[in-house]
């Protein structure tokens, strides 16, 4: 009798994980339905609008009063959402992105012909090909549009929708400049192949950032801390130290101890890249780089070469995150091109945009033909 009673709680507990799961993955189909619709739709009326505005010569006043007008007429009818900012929106969304409309066959997605029913039937069904081309949330896009420089929002749009960044993280990623500090550690032509494929690790530099942002430590800039302290502070935030670090990475260790002979060394942080399949060990420095610590991490990507890595894996990375960079001395210390061993800054602040863009422009300037 027991044994029927705990056989049909164990059915019972069946259906309902079924239908749990059933209406979870209905929730999130829906809510992927409506944020298509959402965006399309104001796709739709910022179209309208500037179809409108082409049909003449439209003055600048008339078309504010007409926004204006169109505003009040739909808010009456439809409630909020329709404000003049929002029309103004829809209409600078279209213009921004009016290149989606079409598709690579160059017939229109959204027909032209004034006796055509398209435009209704890609909302009724919101099309898969526009869901590919416009997979952000409205919200996304909005703050994509407050970015000028063309490169760049093309840059945060394929990276936020290929790492499914949320609105909060795509703002971090911006206010941190990520697409300089990564621009500015590529070539020439992996700066421009940032804004059409967004980041891509092919090679060990591809990982690399200048400078690493780390203000989530909470370690203030004038205090006085040791590289156990700082090691510390990066296990204890380990998450957003990976999520500083870029696309791929896997914690491996802390304090890795290798033993030549009598000696044993210890490398403070070992991660893995699953995308360039290879160890990347990263050693902390607190004050300016010397010459014996790019010695010793040459060493310990050698011992990683030779005792550690498979030899279905690549090469090890070695990165030294450091207060202070000595270029110079990096430079003489190395072997010439060298591809696997980098000394790179960190800070504790956000970096100044303005600053960093001012570097890109003269960097790109300095490299264009």
């Amino acid at each position: 009798m027991v044994t029927t009673n705990l056989s049909a709680k164990k059915k019972q507990k069946l259906l309902f994980d079924q239908i749990r799961e059933l209406l979870e993955h209905a929730r999130s189909v829906a809510a992927v339905q409506v944020n298509s619709l959402i965006v399309c739709t104001n796709f739709l009326i910022g179209k309208y609008i500037v179809e409108h505005e082409s049909r003449g010569d439209v003055r600048a006043d008339y078309a504010e009063k007409m926004i204006d007008s169109l505003s009040n007429k739909l808010t009456i009818e439809y409630g909020q959402g329709y404000s003049t900012r929002n029309l103004w929106l829809f209409k600078k969304f279209y213009l921004v992105y009016c290149d989606r409309a079409k598709v690579r066959s160059k017939s229109a997605l959204f027909s032209t012909d004034k006796n055509s029913h398209n435009e209704i039937n890609i909302l009724q069904t919101v099309s898969a090909e526009f869901k590919s081309k416009m997979p952000l949330s409205w919200s996304h896009y909005v703050f994509l549009m407050g970015i000028s420089d063309d490169s760049e929002r093309s840059f945060y749009e394929i990276e936020s929708a290929r790492e499914k960044w949320s609105l909060r993280e795509l703002r971090r990623q911006f206010n941190t400049s990520l697409y300089e500090r990564i621009a500015l550690s590529r070539d020439k032509k992996k700066v421009r192949e940032l804004s059409k494929k967004g980041l891509q690790l092919s090679s060990p530099a591809d990982t690399l950032k200048n400078p690493y942002v780390l203000e989530f430590l909470g370690l203030e800039e004038k205090t006085s801390y040791t590289e156990t302290e700082l090691e510390s502070a990066i296990i204890d935030k380990l998450g957003h130290f990976l999520l500083e670090m870029g696309k791929g990475f896997l914690f491996q260790a802390r304090q890795k101890r290798i033993t030549l002979e009598d000696r044993h060394y210890y490398i403070d942080l070992v991660f893995y890249n699953r995308h360039l399949k290879c160890f990347v060990l990263i050693d902390l420095k607190t004050g300016e780089i010397g010459h014996d610590d790019l010695g010793q991490m040459q060493m310990y990507v050698n011992y990683f070469d030779r005792f550690v890595k498979d030899k279905s894996e690549n090469k090890t990375i070695g990165i030294i995150l450091c207060k202070k960079q000595n270029k110079a001395l990096v430079e003489i210390t190395l072997p010439e091109n060298s591809s696997h061993i980098f000394a790179r800054n960190y800070q504790h602040y956000f970096p100044s945009k303005t600053q960093l863009k001012k570097q890109l422009q003269k960097y790109i300037m300095d490299v264009e033909p």
